[in-house]
């Protein structure tokens, strides 16, 4: 998955794409995760490299074209994108006793996220109730500094916030009344503005 910023005009999504098929890049997926108003739009883009190809190469010829920068890359699971909101919503009516974990189940292919947790809140603590396979083991002390629980928000967690974890990019946002969603990406990118909507929208369908 890479996320670059390039001009908000015409051509530049094709200059990009061109730029990637240079050097074997295939695109499978394209989501556009922030428009802003500074002449810049901000796309996801997940992308096949040809076996032997370094991931430096395609960063090095998305960057040669003016105005485009790489903001991030690494390797995530496919299928991320406005269509698996739906699917996610789709399956959590499906099973509406469970929509809570359905959510947290799907976050790291619908936010491109390493993992995901479901908290159990009590005031300023916390505990995990229900984590997706890659999530951090979680002590009441370490699920506190995720608080406050009762709002949607970002936290930037650096190296050594857990055993064996570094630097770590996370958003929290409420359930219901007792229970909180994190999301945590190892490493970056930040989430967007955007992306916090989206869960926060999702989130908000839990009863």
């Amino acid at each position: 998955m890479m996320r670059i910023r390039l001009p908000d005009r015409p051509g530049s999504l094709g200059a990009v794409a061109t730029a990637m098929g240079r050097v074997g890049g295939d695109i499978n997926a394209v989501e556009i995760v922030e428009k802003g108003d500074n002449g810049f739009v901000v796309d996801d883009f997940i992308v096949d490299l040809p076996p032997g190809q370094m991931p430096e190469n395609i960063v090095t010829a998305c960057q040669s074209l003016e105005g485009v920068k790489v903001e991030w890359i690494s390797r995530y699971p496919e299928g991320g994108g406005l269509q698996s909101d739906l699917e996610a919503l789709e399956r959590m009516t499906a099973d509406p006793g469970h929509a809570a974990e359905t959510l947290v189940s799907l976050c790291p292919v619908v936010f491109r996220s390493h993992w995901a947790t479901l908290l159990q809140a009590d005031g300023p603590t916390a505990e995990p109730i229900y984590s997706t396979t890659l999530a951090p083991d979680l002590t009441p002390a370490v699920a506190a500094s995720f608080g406050p629980f009762d709002a949607t928000h970002r936290v930037d967690l650096a190296s050594g916030w857990s055993p064996g974890w570094g630097d770590t990019t996370l958003v929290v946002t409420p359930l219901t009344q007792d229970r909180v969603i994190a999301i945590g990406r190892l490493g970056g990118p930040a989430f967007l503005d955007s992306e916090i909507a989206r869960l926060h929208h999702l989130a908000a369908l839990v009863k």
